[in-house]
């Protein structure tokens, strides 16, 4: 199946490998995914809203690359290692439960993000807008804030 300049609406994806695959310039609208591997795709000018993802494996992506006006997703029981989420406005997304190492949200709106029972290991959020946002019940190491309005 081709992934590239597509679109998809409603489906859900289930023990897919999508390892070095390109999502350039693809729609996904209300789509969950599930146990798949997320590593090193290319998400330039993709949409990706209202989808979920449960125990995905998600390394190396940029999201910040994504179609800015069309993002929002949630995240349960993931893990995300070494992804870009700088200069997003991720209010109101959910991290539950996940794995977020060696991560960057630089200038990122998380304002009612919930990060909650979730592993930071080595993230940095700076200069970014944590207004009302939970860390409750997380492990937060080496997570760096600077300037956060």
């Amino acid at each position: 199946m081709e992934f590239q300049n597509n679109e998809f609406e409603s489906q859900t994806f289930k023990n897919i490998n999508f390892a070095d695959k390109s999502f350039k310039n693809s729609s996904f609208i209300d789509c969950v995914f599930e146990n798949c591997n997320f590593s090193n795709i290319s998400l330039k000018n993709t949409k990706i809203l209202d989808c979920s993802f449960k125990d995905c494996k998600l390394l190396g992506l940029n999201f910040s690359e994504c179609n800015k006006l069309f993002i929002n997703f949630n995240f349960e029981n993931c893990l995300l290692s070494m992804n870009y989420f700088s200069y997003l406005d991720l209010r109101k997304i959910i991290f539950s439960n996940c794995r977020i190492f060696d991560c960057e949200f630089n200038n990122t709106n998380l304002t009612k993000t919930s990060f909650e029972k979730s592993d930071l290991k080595n993230t940095c959020i700076s200069n970014s807008n944590l207004s009302f946002t939970s860390f409750k019940n997380s492990k937060i190491i080496l997570l760096i804030l600077i300037k956060i309005f």
